[in-house]
């Protein structure tokens, strides 16, 4: 139950996250899985950090763990990528 309610959070901050950054998202689908990662990876960083995110409930740490998380993994794609760069 617990990686269901990290899917479900990801999905959600990564759709926000994506809106916060740009304006515009990479597509629904593509947000929803940055943000699943993003949730991974905000809870593993927020766990090394000391923050106590519960795996299998939703709480308001875990969401901010995982928003934070998809705006860093959005960062670095679009540092890597040429998605986030302004065309003139």
């Amino acid at each position: 139950m617990g990686i269901l309610v990290w899917i479900i959070v990801g999905a959600i901050a990564g759709y926000v996250a994506s809106k916060v950054l740009t304006g515009k998202g990479m597509g629904l689908l593509w947000d929803i899985i940055a943000g699943i990662l993003g949730a991974f990876l905000g809870g593993w960083l927020a766990g090394l950090v000391g923050i106590p995110v519960s795996t299998g409930t939703f709480t308001i740490s875990g969401l901010l763990s995982a928003f934070v998380g998809a705006v860093i993994l959005l960062v670095v794609f679009r540092a890597v990528t040429s998605r986030g760069k302004l065309t003139r």
